[in-house]
Order: C-alpha cells, then sequence, then structure tokens
C-alpha cells in the first residue's frame, strides 16, 4: 500500500506502535509486569573435566533452509577454546565436517556422550543452532500449552525432540555440583530445556508474568506492519506470537502447569540456559558483518568479547542491548534451581 518507503520503515513503525500500545494499556489496565524473588542459592566450584557438544543444522536443501548455524557453531567453538579450558569436545552439523550428523538419534547420543560419567566438579556445555518448533502440550506443564522442540535433519522421517524428552536425556538425575551450560539459539527456546525458574537483568526470579498487554499490543503491531509491507509471512508468526501471549496472560506464576514443572523439572545440578528467545518467539538467522549467522550467538560472543568475567545476568542484559532496536528477539536466562547467578561466567 505504501511502496518501497512503507517497506523500509515498516520494522520501525510495527515497532513504535508495539511500544505504545503496550505502555497504553499497562497505564489503563496495569498488568504486564513480574513480581520477583531474590536467588539465594549458591552455584558450585568448577575443578574437574570439562566437556563441550556443538551442534549446527542448515537443513542444506531443505524446506527451510538456514544459512547460518553451521558459522554459529564455528565461531562459538573457536571462542571458547581460546578462552576457556575444555578437554572434550563432540561436533554435530551437516556439512559433512563434524563428527557426526545431527539427526534425531544422534542428538540424543550426543545428549548422553555429554552427561555421562559426570561428577561434582565437572562443566557440561552445550551450543545448539538450528531450528526450533512448538507442538501442543499433552502432559500439563506449559503454562502456554505448547510444548518447545528441537528440530533434528531428519525431522520430516524421525520427528522433533519434545522438550520433556531434551529434559529427560539431558538434564534430569545430573548429579549435585555439576554445571551444565546450555546455550540455545533457536526459535521458541525459552523453555526448551523444560527449566523452572527464569532470570530477569537484574538477577531475580521472574515469579509472575502477565503477557495479556505484550500480546494484543503484538498483534496490533503486527497489522500494521502489514499495511506498510504485505509480508504475509512474517504477519503470520507476529500474529501467532501475540496470539500466544494473549491465551497464556494472565495464568501467571502459581499456575497448576508451573507448579507442575516446578515439582518435576528442579534439578540437584547447576543446569543453566540461555535461550535467543521468549517461547512466544522466533530467533533471527542474520547476516552481520557479510557472514551469515545466528543473531543471538553473535550477541553472546560480541559481549563475552568485551569481558569474558562478566556474570551470568550481565552477560544476559548485555546480549539483549545488542540485539535491541534491530530484533525483535528477547534473549532469555533461566536455571534449574534458584540459583544466585550474579557471580561470574564460567564453563
Amino acid at each position: 500500500m505504501f511502496g518501497s518507503l512503507g517497506k523500509q520503515f515498516a520494522d520501525q513503525i510495527g515497532q513504535k506502535v508495539e511500544q505504545a500500545t503496550g505502555q497504553y494499556l499497562a497505564n489503563k489496565n496495569g498488568g504486564g509486569t513480574a513480581t520477583t524473588e531474590q536467588a539465594t542459592e549458591t552455584l558450585g566450584k568448577i575443578h574437574g573435566k570439562r566437556k563441550a557438544l556443538f551442534i549446527g543444522i542448515n537443513y542444506t536443501g531443505q524446506q527451510g533452509e538456514l544459512r547460518g548455524c553451521i558459522n554459529d557453531v564455528k565461531n562459538i567453538k573457536a571462542f571458547f577454546l581460546e578462552n576457556f579450558p575444555i578437554d572434550e569436545t563432540l561436533t554435530l552439523t551437516d556439512d559433512g565436517e563434524g563428527d557426526r550428523l545431527p539427526t534425531r538419534d544422534n542428538l540424543l547420543a550426543a545428549f548422553k556422550w555429554l552427561r555421562r560419567g559426570a561428577q561434582s566438579g565437572d562443566s557440561l556445555i552445550m551450543h545448539y543452532s538450528g531450528h526450533g518448533g512448538s507442538v501442543k502440550d499433552e502432559d500439563g506443564d506449559e503454562e502456554d500449552g505448547y510444548d518447545e522442540t528441537l528440530i533434528p535433519l531428519d525431522y520430516a522421517t524421525a520427528g522433533h525432540i519434545v522438550d520433556d524428552e531434551v529434559h529427560d536425556v539431558l538434564v534430569r538425575g545430573l548429579p549435585k555440583g555439576v554445571r551444565l551450560t546450555a546455550i540455545m539459539d533457536c526459535c521458541h527456546s525459552e523453555t526448551v530445556l523444560d527449566l523452572p525458574f527464569s532470570y530477569n537483568i537484574n538477577g531475580d526470579l521472574e515469579i509472575i508474568e502477565n503477557n495479556k498487554n505484550e500480546g494484543i499490543s503484538k498483534i496490533l503491531s503486527s497489522g500494521v506492519q502489514f499495511l506498510f509491507d504485505g509480508n504475509r509471512k512474517r504477519v503470520q508468526q507476529s500474529f501467532t506470537e501475540g496470539f500466544k501471549l494473549l491465551m497464556s496472560g494472565g495464568k501467571g506464576g502459581d499456575s497448576a502447569a508451573r507448579e507442575k514443572t516446578i515439582q518435576t523439572r528442579s534439578t540437584e545440578a547447576d543446569v543453566i540456559s540461555f535461550s535467543g528467545c521468549k517461547d512466544s518467539q522466533t530467533s533471527a538467522d542474520a547476516n552481520i558483518g557479510g557472514e551469515a549467522t545466528g543473531a543471538m550467538s553473535f550477541a553472546l560472543i560480541k559481549s563475552l568479547k568485551n569481558d569474558t568475567r562478566m556474570d551470568y545476568t550481565d552477560l544476559l542484559k548485555s546480549m539483549r542491548q545488542t540485539l535491541e532496536g534491530k530484533y525483535t528477539q528477547v534473549p532469555m536466562l533461566s536455571a534449574g534451581r534458584k540459583l544466585d547467578l550474579t557471580s561470574p561466567f564460567q564453563i
């Protein structure tokens, strides 16, 4: 409707509409805020073995082919090996250069490899860059009614890996004192490890979050963006995100689903996950500095290059600032127990 000029400024206009609508609704109706609880449990010290698993899937030749996921693995792996001591690595990519192909069976086997023999003081690292999805929740442990999924190379025949299975194979039963750090650069990734505790940038636990205002704002802004650029695929994604937020709004942190997650998914180990976006969002496969890359993986490396010893919550804040205004996704931080994450990042 508005031609090339409308397409050029559609993102900026949509973001302004979303912000203005959210502010108006917050002032008028309240909500959109979170109650918090201070985290008090201390991270254990790392003094044992360090193992790292790197997974990058571009889905070459398939529908939904990505461009930056293997670059993400190469960049993250090189940065970690240069800056942190790592004893063993395993790499799964679909370019023929990894140790194995990232099929469903191989991903699950790699999860088992990563945790095999883990003892107190050991550090386990996993970086995943690829597609993520969501499917209807069948067991009542998801506040938004959807399970999140990882999408392996052979998903068309083997299916997705649902977050319940990711948690059961990779996380459940890890011994006390083991640290697992997951970096999940994929869509719908906030709770893809099914960890019960989410953090804000002050290091506090977010207990209740009302998403209703955010959902209405997202739906309205998606319509405005469509008027300006006519991008049907993007408006559908944005509308779906807004609808999920709207439907989950008001459930709050005392919902039956949240209580079930705390009771069944809390961990003795120190399990920490950085994710590329909220469960209702998508993560960008971007081009930055002439290289195809995941926006979240880029933001993580950029932040740690400035200070490899910044604490976990400062790292979350820095990643969000790196992406703010350029991408709609919001990196998230979660854990398996109420850990005080104001201590320095370490793997």
